[in-house]
């Protein structure tokens, strides 16, 4: 009952906007807590609006279930074009498929490529996995214990884990003595949980914590300034969170991240859309932004 009566909802917005000769575009994720995710889905609404498109937002909160049964809701309100946010379209394939073969055009940020999908627009995630790994290593002489947190659900961040595994064959006296599979939502404070106990199980052999992205540091750093706050822990991420950004700039444990540029992929993925609704084909299937590392020294900041 739910479910048909948000379709029905969705159908009377897609109604009001067609009389105004809008473009609907139905904006779905199951993770807009994050900030990231947060952050291109408000760049990609002003793109919209500039745009003149009615864009809808829904957020399932981690409900994989309910992404897959909104996607069936705005597929049969006939929307004009469904953009998915930091999701793998694999996971709800069979809605993705039937969106495209109804005509209605899938573009996905921060995702990846599937079949039914005309664009994503990321990172190359296997490179920020590298350059998380490279610096890490480096800081630590490559030679150390780390902790993983990883999110394999992720199709970006399960990237980021495969190049983290290519380093580690490359570095043999880098060892990983503790992983965990992150819950989402609510990365900071099940990071910080995780943290807390493997400074009590394990805190003198941890030398730096691996973070798939920079909320599980963040968590990290919070336990680590509670419990140990002289530890030489180093802890790294990705994205260029900027909280985590500040705590580098404080000289926190955190020592680097690397660094998305989430509006360029919010921005990448209106464009696209634009050429698709005007007909045209994506030059590419994916397309990548840019990303930097982000350190004390880049920062101009110099730390004890």
């Amino acid at each position: 009952m739910r479910a048909s009566l948000y379709a029905l909802a969705f159908a009377g917005l897609v109604a009001t906007a067609s009389a105004a000769s809008a473009v609907d575009i139905a904006v779905l994720t199951p993770y807009q807590s994050s900030v990231a995710t947060n952050q291109m889905i408000k760049v990609f609404e002003d793109k919209a609006r500039a745009a003149g498109w009615n864009a809808t937002v829904v957020d399932t909160r981690g409900d994989m279930g309910q992404l897959a049964s909104r996607i069936e809701d705005v597929t049969a309100a006939k929307v004009g074009a469904i953009v998915l946010v930091s999701v793998d379209p694999k996971q709800i394939q069979d809605q993705v498929s039937a969106a495209a073969a109804a005509g209605i055009p899938v573009v996905t940020i921060d995702g990846a490529t599937a079949p039914g999908v005309a664009l994503n627009v990321t990172s190359d995630n296997f490179e920020l996995g590298t350059k998380l790994s490279d610096f890490l290593f480096d800081k630590l002489g490559h030679k150390g214990n780390i902790v993983k947190f990883y999110y394999s659900a992720h199709p970006g961040v399960h990237q980021r884990e495969l190049a983290l595994d290519a380093a580690l064959k490359k570095n043999p006296d880098i060892k990983v003595i503790a992983e965990h599979y992150m819950v989402v939502p609510g990365p900071i404070d099940d990071a910080r949980k995780t943290t807390e106990d493997l400074l009590k199980s394990q805190g003198d052999q941890i030398d730096a914590v691996w973070a798939a992205w920079d909320e599980p540091a963040i968590g990290a750093e919070l336990a680590i300034e509670a419990d140990k706050p002289d530890s030489k822990i180093i802890i790294a991420g990705i994205d260029g969170n900027p909280q985590a950004v500040e705590l580098i700039k404080s000289c926190s444990h955190i020592k680097g991240t690397v660094s998305q540029d989430f509006d360029a992929m919010a921005g990448l993925a209106a464009d696209g859309l634009t050429k698709i609704l005007a007909g045209q084909k994506p030059e590419k299937a994916e397309l990548y932004a840019p990303a930097k590392l982000i350190t004390p020294e880049t920062l101009g900041v110099t730390c004890p």
